[in-house]
């Protein structure tokens, strides 16, 4: 096996700004790469614990959601607030229910549902507890929200289930 070098502590910050570059250019891997050199150095680095669990959770539509998926709850573990562990995990959440929207077929949009409402749990949870001015799961709500009302295809299983087992003479309650 190559042995990995190690980072100086002096490095992190343009290390860390290196990394969000490399997300926003769709390298998820490398951006993933790096964080893991800064938490090497400083273990319970917030932003580069951060920066990786979205390059974890970018990596879903390219690579699937396995080990990626386990990797980033990991991460949410390691974040030090309670709002962030609430506000990442509904990122993580709301990444997975895409993932599985985009698939398609039979049954995926229920799933997605599942996903969606998940997330909504977890932005409702940082609300509860964050700062007035900060709206970011504000922002995140209103878009899983406005994902679930806009495409038809997401909604529960019940509502799959249901149309599907009842008989001629029956009637949804």
């Amino acid at each position: 096996m190559i042995e990995l070098k190690t980072i100086t502590p002096e490095s992190i910050p343009a290390a860390l700004e290196m990394a969000k570059r490399y997300r926003l250019l769709n390298e998820a891997d490398e951006a993933e790469s790096i964080c893991l050199d800064i938490l090497a150095v400083q273990p319970d680095h917030q932003d580069a614990l951060i920066t990786l669990l979205l390059a974890l959770t970018d990596k879903f539509a390219d690579s699937g959601l396995t080990p990626s998926f386990d990797e980033a709850k990991d991460v949410v573990d390691r974040l030090d607030s309670s709002y962030c562990k609430a506000y990442y995990s509904g990122i993580i959440y709301e990444r997975r229910a895409k993932y599985h929207l985009k698939q398609g077929g039979m049954g995926t949009g229920a799933v997605a549902y599942d996903w969606f409402h998940k997330a909504l749990r977890a932005y409702g949870e940082a609300l509860a507890g964050c700062d007035p001015n900060n709206q970011d799961a504000v922002l995140r709500w209103n878009s899983c929200a406005r994902i679930i009302n806009t495409h038809p295809e997401v909604k529960t299983f019940d509502d799959h289930h249901q149309e599907g087992l009842l008989d001629a003479f029956e009637e949804p309650h």
